[in-house]
């Protein structure tokens, strides 16, 4: 067990927590989590690579750490901030459909989950976690919506990634 495994598996265990305090109500515990979560995805990666760490067990762990935590996001917000993700929906839909594809597409064709970790995989994650987190804490929604086709741009270099894989 490596630290960045031990804190891929914390992210993966605040999304239970993160639900928990959404069906109480409890918003502002909610987002301070949420900043956690998203601040350990950038944490885990960067201490496996710094540390000698990094490992395919790790780098899965971490995607499915992420998978999930954007799975939550949706729900904690539909349940917290109903009327944000009403306005913000054709966003949180394009954020969606640019995590779920590429993880679909990929296990369609290898049966199992991929785990490229691009570069636009990594900037789309930390400019959606930052725009969600502002949107969600009351600022204003540009960030989120500047930060919507990076995540689709990476999503559908995923997507080429495992098409011309053999």
């Amino acid at each position: 067990m490596s630290l960045p495994n031990l804190i891929s598996i914390l992210r993966l265990s605040a999304s239970p927590v993160l639900l928990g305090l959404a069906w109480r109500g409890y918003s502002r515990a909610a987002l301070i989590l949420l900043m956690a979560s998203f601040a350990s995805d950038v944490l885990d990666g960067y201490l496996a690579r710094r540390l000698g760490q990094s490992t395919p067990f790790g780098a899965r762990l971490d995607s499915v750490g992420d998978f999930t935590l954007y799975v939550t996001i949706l729900l904690v917000g539909w349940r917290l901030w109903p009327d944000i993700m009403w306005r913000e929906a054709p966003y949180f839909i394009a954020v969606t459909a640019s995590i779920i594809l590429p993880a679909a597409i990929g296990y369609a064709k290898f049966r199992t989950a991929t785990s490229y970790h691009t570069w636009a995989a990594k900037l789309a994650a930390f400019l959606i976690g930052v725009g969600v987190i502002y949107l969600f804490a009351g600022g204003s929604p540009w960030f989120f919506r500047l930060a919507t086709p990076v995540s689709v741009y990476a999503g559908l270099e995923e997507i080429a990634i495992t098409l011309v894989l053999p």
